[in-house]
């Protein structure tokens, strides 16, 4: 039966790897017996992770990389891949969130989103994928998001962004499925990590609550995805409240939904 040993030995990059959710799938994965190249930007960071995981026995491998950049992606590959590392497992995990009111919001950080969340995603996925079909052997984890499942008004592009990742990873699973290649949405709601401060959900008192009633941690997330995922679950939802609303979304009319979450995300004065 398939599950989290067949990662032993094996090699994954993880986008994203400086915080949150990046870092506890890596070191969920360096758990499981995974070689790891971890990226992002802030090479600190990866670095004092590193150190942490080889101390604990794991193979480890660091790529500084922007995903905001659009040579980011190739260079990575170039790396990795391209200098020789068989990558069996890739993880992108990198992704970027702003809140407020869209017309209000500051343009380059919206298309930042887009570069990140979708374009970045996308291209990492391109180049790595052919050898995987070749080798008919592979994991794609695509982090996508419970608020992929209806509009997020005043988290409207991050909103948008997840719900392509969650169609984009559903697509490609049929489509890599028959060369025993594995791809699963990630979908998240509500967790520990950086993400309320870098989208500047904590400034707002009305949202943070929201936010705030269901969090889950890190590492309840990275574990019941990388599980998900060496299942060939092609959708991960990691707590009960996120079925819950999954489910919701195909019986009631999106416009009610759309209405509800704007009340309850609209920014107040605290």
């Amino acid at each position: 039966m398939a599950g989290l040993k067949d990662f032993n030995g094996k090699w994954a990059l993880v986008t994203g790897a400086s915080a949150g959710i990046g870092v506890a799938l890596a070191r969920e994965l360096a758990c499981n017996g995974v070689n790891l190249i971890l990226t992002a930007r802030r090479k600190d960071r990866l670095e004092a992770l590193a150190a942490e995981l080889m101390a604990q026995g794991a193979e480890v491998r660091l790529v500084v990389a922007d995903l905001t950049d659009r040579a980011a992606p190739q260079a990575i590959y170039d790396a990795t891949a391209g200098a020789g590392l068989i990558v069996d497992i890739l993880i992108n995990n990198a992704g970027l969130g702003h809140y407020g009111a869209f017309a209000s919001l500051d343009l380059a950080q919206e298309l930042s989103q887009i570069r990140v969340n979708c374009e970045a995603m996308v291209h990492l996925t391109r180049l790595f994928v052919p050898a995987m079909v070749e080798r008919r052997r592979g994991w794609i984890m695509v982090l996508s998001s419970v608020a992929s499942f209806q509009p997020v008004p005043f988290l409207t592009t991050y909103a948008a962004t997840k719900g392509f990742d969650r169609y984009f990873a559903l697509a490609l699973a049929a489509e890599v499925a028959p060369y025993g290649v594995k791809v699963s949405a990630l979908c998240p709601g509500p967790t520990e990590s950086e993400f309320f401060a870098v989208s500047k959900v904590d400034q707002d008192p009305g949202a943070m609550a929201m936010g705030s009633r269901f969090r889950q941690s890190a590492e309840v997330v990275a574990r019941i995805g990388l599980d998900g995922l060496a299942r060939g679950e092609r959708t991960v939802i990691p707590y009960f409240g996120g079925k819950v609303t999954a489910m919701a979304v195909r019986f009631l009319p999106v416009v009610w939904i759309t209405g509800f979450v704007a009340r309850s995300l609209r920014p107040r004065k605290g």
